[in-house]
């Protein structure tokens, strides 16, 4: 397995699918959602039914999910930055924050594209959606 991140394009039944429509319409894009994929098979991400920073074994659907490699040399840093933020809470104002750009962040609380970032050693990764963070991973090409 490779070291990736996860971006997920699905749309879950009931509430939590709203969720993820309206994350896509305000974010203009296809993503609602992401995670880190250790090379041992483990995830990571930052999530509000999971009450915040967690890890997490899943099973992807490729129909639901697009992944990009990333470069080997960033995992052990990531892996650390996940084991030293694990339980922290989930960051409600700053999720809302996309729609109310005056709401401020919530600190030592996490959304999943934020968290991902901090672990990827992005700067300022409080602005990155998940469909902002697919972009820079996919410009960028670290």
């Amino acid at each position: 397995m490779t070291f990736r991140a996860a971006f997920y394009k699905g749309t879950r039944p009931g509430i939590q699918g709203l969720y993820n429509i309206t994350v896509r319409a305000v974010t203009k894009g296809k993503y609602s959602h992401c995670e880190i994929v250790f090379t041992d098979g483990l995830s990571a991400s930052a999530t509000f039914l999971d009450g915040g920073v967690r890890f997490k074994k899943i099973d992807y659907n490729p129909a639901h999910w697009d992944f990009i490699e990333l470069p080997a040399y960033l995992e052990a840093d990531a892996r650390a930055w996940f084991e030293a933020h694990n339980g922290q809470g989930y960051d409600v104002l700053g999720n809302i924050r996309f729609l109310f750009w005056p709401i401020p962040e919530e600190k030592q609380c996490w959304f999943c594209s934020e968290a991902i970032g901090k672990a990827l050693r992005l700067p300022d990764a409080w602005r990155y959606d998940p469909n902002v963070l697919h972009s820079a991973l996919t410009l960028a090409k670290i």
